[in-house]
């Protein structure tokens, strides 16, 4: 079945470059108007033009699509909610969010300033949210709404360099759990892409043969997938290089101990059976973790729930 975004509306924020660019295009490509967000900022957030938000406009306009450009920062919620009101205003609607913008400001724990730990944060997670926040409502009326919000493996499974990149894109993932569950009665999904592809923030950290085969173009169809009328919600997708997975957080079944054993030397004993992954299970929300405890107590204690 061909996935088509006729009348939709659509943001893509971080969108004059990169993996934001291949998205914007992607998705008017197959019917969307978009909005082409970009702050037009250097990779470390400083500076800013609309200059690259308004090529790829052009680029999408010569194709016979329709976009507009708009220079807000994703960390200023004043400017998110006026992008919002004016995208609703012109085409009646914001069906579509892909939350891409980010900077980075890369350096060891030790020598990182509170400055940059905070302000990455600021644009990443504290951006999304404000995107998120800012077309909830509307969706929520609508009964329609697709969101994509951005991760990184830098911070699903660290990196060298990026505690305050790894925290924010992992927060991703939090944020992405809870509006799932509370978008689901009106019809609003809520998914996050893990990309990695060849773009400003990844030009420095791989050679050039690799970097050949990462063309940000690869990530979008996932992107589109999860924006798409019939996408999943709650999915981490993995993507890059025309690979494509799915990332889940699990649980090992895990074991319950005597309170005579409620020891850290017990714990140490019995770790290996603690941890056998091959009783892993993703959870499907934060209850089911304590009804599982729950129930283990029950159990050994001899109590019918």
């Amino acid at each position: 079945m061909t996935i088509r975004f006729d009348g939709r509306v659509a943001i893509v924020t971080g969108a004059g470059n990169g993996l934001g660019r291949a998205h914007a295009l992607g998705l008017a490509s197959r019917g969307a108007k978009v909005v082409v967000n970009d702050f037009g900022g250097a990779r470390d957030g400083t500076g800013g033009s609309l200059t690259p938000a308004e090529s790829v406009v052009e680029e999408i306009r010569r194709s016979g699509g329709v976009a507009m450009a708009d220079g807000a920062d994703v960390s200023n919620f004043e400017q998110v909610k006026a992008m919002v009101a004016r995208a609703t205003r012109e085409w009646g609607s914001v069906d579509l969010l892909c939350a891409n913008a980010g900077i980075l400001r890369d350096k060891s724990f030790a020598k990182m300033e509170i400055t940059d730990f905070a302000k990455v944060l600021d644009v990443h997670l504290t951006g999304t949210f404000y995107c998120c926040k800012a077309v909830w409502d509307g969706m929520r009326e609508r009964n329609y709404g697709r969101i994509v919000v951005t991760t990184s493996s830098s911070g699903l499974f660290g990196n060298f360099g990026q505690a305050n990149y790894g925290a924010a894109k992992t927060g991703m993932v939090g944020l992405m759990n809870v509006l799932a569950e509370e978008g689901r009665k009106n019809n609003i999904r809520v998914n996050t892409i893990s990309p990695t592809a060849a773009t400003r923030m990844t030009e420095e950290l791989l050679p050039p043969q690799a970097l050949a085969l990462m063309k940000p173009e690869a990530i979008t169809p996932a992107v589109l997938y999860l924006l798409g009328e019939d996408a999943p919600t709650r999915t981490i997708m993995g993507a890059g290089a025309g690979s494509f997975a799915v990332i889940r957080i699990v649980e090992t079944e895990g074991i319950n101990l005597p309170q005579s054993d409620w020891t850290p030397e017990a714990v140490s004993a019995h770790f290996a059976e603690i941890s056998d992954m091959s009783t892993a299970k993703a959870l499907e929300g934060a209850f089911q973790q304590t009804q599982k405890y729950v129930g283990h107590a029950a159990a050994r204690a001899g109590i019918k729930l």
